[in-house]
């Protein structure tokens, strides 16, 4: 599986439209939210969207030409969905390098919206239909992975939480060796680096993506909370250690980057998952959530140290933390490939 920092063919998004997850009034914020993410990518790869239906493509068509886009780089897919979080329903790509050139297939992994949460049939059928489409090799591990609970660098190691991927709401509870043996076959990891820790509010068990992130082979950045008396702060000096005491292939200890926490968000008295990983690297730029918090600076300054050769856009994600997830969380990355 390769780097999301690699070269990218597309980025796929599925609109919004679930009154269960964003109020009625809040879904027009998401749209506006959804074409700045459109905006900030479409110079650099084509923009594929999964659509209720035509009227649904029409209206969308509508609001970016209005926006002042080009929809000629974007595509439509007549494709039902429950919800808006593909990075966790869709597949994930995965590429082989050849005499030919670069081949790309898909791993069509079963979802049951974190532990059968919330419905989750359309969007278990969506990722079928991604698959079927797309024409392209596919795989079936016949298992429950969501692309938010695992992060790679393209050399065969992963980052991913055992909160999540051996929970009994998944798959019964797999064991450790057992899953790593899917990672392994499926994905061509090598190696995983599991942690331990969940962000209070978050109802996914505790996704990579909102945790800890590979900015490149041999860097990862963290979530840090600096107050002791701060609810996440125990779990996440955990992850800190474990992954300082990580080592790759090599043996090499990697380079790990602390990124600050935002202050706590609340809705109706409840925590919500706010978290500055949930970056979304695209070809030209990397999305950054924004809180209109004092870290927001911080955390765009510590990403474009990163990414030093690709713009920082901060993307304000307070409407999208209501529905309980992120940029990431809303975004999945197709590889560039051979034709």
């Amino acid at each position: 599986m390769p780097a999301e920092w690699e070269q990218h063919s597309s980025t796929w998004l599925a609109w919004p439209y679930n009154v269960d997850t964003w109020e009625p009034n809040d879904l027009r914020e998401v749209e506006n939210v959804y074409i700045e993410i459109i905006r900030s990518l479409v110079t650099g790869e084509h923009i594929n969207i999964l659509i209720e239906n035509e009227s649904s493509q029409n209206r969308v068509t509508s609001l970016l030409n209005a926006s002042g886009l080009n929809t000629k780089q974007i595509y439509f897919h007549e494709i039902m969905t429950n919800d808006a979080w593909i990075r966790d329903f869709g597949p994930n790509f995965i590429v082989r390098e050849s005499s030919t050139g670069r081949q790309i297939a898909i791993n069509r992994w079963q979802f049951n919206s974190w532990g059968e949460k919330y419905h989750w049939e359309k969007d278990n059928e969506a990722g079928e239909k991604i698959v079927r489409e797309s024409k392209l090799t596919w795989f079936d591990p016949k298992i429950v992975l969501e692309g938010g609970a695992i992060d790679v660098n393209g050399r065969g190691i992963c980052l991913t939480t055992s909160s999540c991927l051996l929970n009994t709401n998944r798959n019964g509870g797999l064991s450790s060796e057992k899953m790593e043996k899917y990672l392994k076959s499926y994905l061509g990891i090598k190696k995983i680096i599991w942690l331990d820790g969940v962000l209070k509010g978050d109802d996914t068990d505790g996704h990579v993506d909102n945790l800890a992130r590979f900015v490149n082979p041999s860097t990862i950045v963290y979530i840090s909370e600096e107050d002791e008396s701060d609810e996440n702060y125990l779990g996440l000096k955990g992850i800190e250690e474990t992954l300082k005491k990580a080592r790759d292939l090599d043996g090499k200890p990697f380079v790990v980057i602390p990124l600050p926490m935002p202050r706590a968000i609340k809705e109706n008295n409840f925590r919500l998952p706010a978290s500055y990983a949930n970056f979304y690297i695209g070809n030209n730029a990397v999305l950054v959530p924004a809180f209109n918090d004092s870290n927001d600076v911080i955390a765009q300054r510590t990403l474009k140290t990163c990414f030093p050769k690709k713009q920082i856009v901060p993307i304000d994600s307070r409407i999208l933390i209501k529905g309980q997830g992120g940029i990431h969380c809303i975004t999945q990355q197709q590889p560039m490939h051979s034709d």
